[in-house]
């Protein structure tokens, strides 16, 4: 497997992809069932849903990054995470990774725009948490 750095075009495209996925997942996964909720008289606040998007989106990227290193999208950009060392990500460090993604990526995009000036052109949750996005080399057949 070739451990190159993907260029940061091929990450935003990839992120952009990921857009799409999680859409889905909060279309299922969030508004489903606050419709049923809200159909059984359960109105959530809004502390109560900003959790439950958190809690939801954190179940599907640390379980993706965790079973195979990737979601979705980073199978179809041929991307992978990893540990520094190459090795598959700890469940605490996935975790951590989630969790400074947000900041990230919501404070303008300052995390994303951190790949520009960083040393190994990292995203800043992945330099935070000691993760990488590598790209994926295609088996030989």
């Amino acid at each position: 497997m070739a451990s190159e750095l993907p260029g940061i075009a091929r990450r935003l495209a990839s992120m952009l992809y990921e857009g799409l996925v999680v859409f889905s997942i909060l279309l299922i996964g969030f508004l489903l069932p606050q419709i049923v909720f809200y159909g059984f008289g359960m109105v959530l606040g809004g502390r109560m849903l900003m959790l439950h998007i958190f809690i939801l989106l954190m179940g599907y990227f640390v379980w993706c990054w965790l079973n195979g290193g990737q979601t979705l999208p980073m199978k179809t950009w041929k991307l992978r995470i990893t540990n520094s060392d190459g090795s598959r990500l700890r469940p605490t460090q996935a975790i951590l990774r989630y969790m400074a993604a947000w900041p990230s990526i919501l404070l303008g995009g300052i995390g994303l725009f951190w790949a520009v000036v960083d040393k190994d052109k990292q995203f800043l949750h992945d330099r935070i948490a000691g993760s990488r996005i590598i790209s994926q080399a295609s088996p030989e057949a």
